[in-house]
């Protein structure tokens, strides 16, 4: 990912409050909006209008008109405003540990130094305590909206059983572009029908090559991802919305939709790329543990002359699991010969997974130090397995907590909104 385009996500589609700074010389701001007892400044909106159209430098054609582009932006605003209210009246906070962390992963994204970020900041207009302050709005947004989906999303075993048995799983990922052609709540059939003829004619735009599905998508639509061209990004095909599922299952790559009506409005949907789900096949090991463990009473020296003991005794022919059930002092495995079952070398610490593997079957490491003791390890047999169904179960269980978190989420900001004060001053400025 581009530096600018973090900065313009940081302080723009990653919600984050813009400066209030105001140029050299003006001593008059206005107010665009106003959110329950806030104020949206002209002086913000123009610094986020500002970050877009730097992003957007040489291709301002395929922004918007400059009264849909504020319109969509001080949208946003907004929403991040209410977020940003309801996370500090529920005790949402950011520790500076926490906020310097999600700085120093951004310059380690982008390959640069803190001093460099600090550098390209001031080169495109923002201090260091501006972009701070953004930074940790975002990360209250973020805490916020994971507070929302841990507490709606749970998901039952007869949900993951239905959504198994149901297939739509197997047919692997999808990557999905939207346009949306809005239409208001209790819209007239003159308003429904002039949205149904402005989605048409984008969509004939599309079809005829006047204008690609990203670029129409940034200049017409009303959805939240407009500015990304309408990018949904990869989604397995039981993450995409129910309403779009059975229209996108039958549709090639590169294909668009016809418009399709919504509550929100009409949809036009392209299918960017697919790629199929694959077979997941892992190594797996079985083998035996002993272990002595080093406590008050047994001290390093002591533990490790009686590992050494055990392990000469193997070397004269003595067997493993015998040794294992006399003289293992892990409760867990030692009445079972040491048996620690089958198992993927990634469940093991990365120490213990390399020993492994270099053992062959039926061969026993040397005494190693762990966390508890000393221990041996014996490789008894390898295998491969077929971890697919396990693989799409863990999936489709994550897929199942992610649409409903989604459409939580979406369900508490609309909340949001139905409960707030908002108006918009646009026209008056």
């Amino acid at each position: 990912m581009k530096f600018k385009y973090l900065i313009f996500l940081a302080f723009l589609a990653l919600f984050g409050g813009v400066a209030q700074a105001q140029a050299v010389g003006e001593n008059v701001d206005s107010i665009v909006a106003v959110v329950d007892e806030d104020i949206i400044l002209r002086s913000e909106l123009d610094q986020a209008l500002n970050g877009i159209r730097r992003q957007y430098q040489g291709k301002e054609s395929q922004l918007p008109p400059a009264e849909v582009l504020e319109r969509q932006v001080l949208e946003r605003l907004t929403l991040v405003r209410l977020q940003l209210q309801r996370a500090e009246a529920t005790g949402v906070k950011v520790t500076d540990t926490e906020l310097d962390e999600a700085i120093g992963r951004i310059a380690t994204q982008n390959k640069i130094t803190f001093a460099q970020l600090q550098l390209q900041l001031e080169r495109d207009g923002f201090s260091l305590a501006e972009f701070r302050r953004t930074m940790r709005e975002e990360l209250m947004v973020q805490k916020l909206r994971q507070r929302v989906i841990d507490s709606r999303a749970d998901v039952s075993p007869s949900e993951i059983e239905i959504a198994m048995t149901s297939g739509v799983h197997q047919k692997g990922e999808v990557r999905l572009s939207v346009l949306l052609v809005a239409v208001p709540e209790g819209a007239t059939p003159e308003q429904v029908e002039t949205a149904r003829t402005k989605v048409e004619g984008v969509k004939k735009l599309i079809e005829d090559g006047t204008m690609d599905f990203a670029a129409a998508a940034i200049r017409y639509s009303d959805a939240p991802q407009a500015l990304d061209g309408g990018d949904l990004g990869w989604r397995r095909f039981d993450q995409v919305p129910p309403a779009f599922g059975d229209l996108v299952s039958g549709m090639a790559v590169g294909d668009t939709s016809q418009p399709m009506r919504t509550a929100s409005g009409f949809y036009l949907i392209r299918v960017t790329d697919k790629k199929e789900t694959t077979q997941i096949v892992v190594s797996e090991f079985n083998a035996r543990k002993i272990l002595i463990e080093v406590t008050e009473l047994k001290d390093e020296a002591a533990a490790r002359r009686e590992i050494d003991g055990i392990y000469a005794r193997l070397q004269k022919g003595e067997k493993f699991d015998d040794l294992a059930r006399k003289s293992s002092e892990e409760e867990a495995t030692a009445p079972l010969g040491g048996d620690m079952g089958w198992f993927a070398l990634e469940s093991l610490p990365p120490t213990f997974a390399e020993l492994i593997s270099t053992l062959s079957d039926g061969g026993y490491s040397e005494p190693q130090r762990d966390g508890q003791g000393w221990v041996m390890i014996q490789r008894v047999g390898s295998r491969q397995s077929d971890r697919t169904e396990d693989y799409v179960r863990n999936q489709v269980t994550e897929s199942l907590r992610t649409r409903k978190g989604e459409e939580a989420y979406e369900a508490f900001v609309r909340q949001l909104k139905g409960e707030a004060f908002i108006e918009y001053r646009l026209a008056k400025t």
